[in-house]
């Protein structure tokens, strides 16, 4: 059964960090607030991880559109192409927050993510995702927690979350009710930006 960690956002316990990244090192799976909805998520270099991910949602990993979620943008060329002027202004002004960005993939992509044109890149406005990328050293692959309730796209209670997950996943971090209103995703892969789910987040500064 998974563990129920509490960590608050406002000063993460880089003790309780340092579990859920221990936890993540070996290939488990965890559940986390971020500045939207709750995500699960893996360490993205760990294949038997995504490949349970993918089963539990019920897709082929070759299939998978995850995001990858960054502590900032300095690990930003580690997986994207260059990028221009323009569409760095973007993210810079847009990021943390919550976005996800479209972006061209480059060569050094994790092997799993090989064949992938785009990538989703997201920097969370969230202490807790931020803490646990930087411990771990590289990004967590993210998918958002949905809700079967017709009304409520996602689960927000933290307790729920962890009564409907706890044997899914190794630990399910509780970190105050979550929002349930995903990311807007913004595609910046061609010429223009497109957009292509609004969710939280101002459109107006792009």
């Amino acid at each position: 059964m998974a563990e129920f960690i509490k960590i608050y956002d406002e000063n993460p316990n880089p003790k309780e960090i340092k579990r859920v990244v221990d936890v993540l090192r070996k290939g488990g799976l965890v559940i986390y607030p971020t500045d939207t909805v709750y995500g699960l998520g893996c360490d993205i270099t760990k294949t038997k991880a995504l490949e349970k991910i993918a089963r539990i949602k019920g897709i082929k990993l070759a299939k998978a559109n995850w995001s990858f979620l960054c502590a900032d943008l300095s690990n930003l060329s580690d997986y994207v192409r260059q990028i221009d002027t323009a569409t760095f202004k973007i993210l810079k002004r847009a990021l943390p927050g919550p976005y996800t960005f479209i972006l061209p993939g480059n060569n050094n992509l994790p092997k799993d993510f090989k064949k992938k044109k785009t990538v989703g890149i997201r920097v969370p406005d969230n202490s807790i995702c931020k803490a646990l990328v930087e411990a771990l050293g590289n990004p967590i692959v993210s998918t958002s927690i949905r809700d079967e309730d017709e009304l409520l796209e996602y689960t927000t209670d933290p307790e729920l979350i962890f009564e409907k997950w706890k044997n899914l996943v190794d630990i399910v971090i509780d970190g105050g009710y979550g929002g349930n209103v995903g990311s807007t995703i913004i595609d910046l892969s061609a010429a223009e930006p497109e957009v292509v789910r609004e969710g939280k987040g101002n459109l107006d500064i792009f």
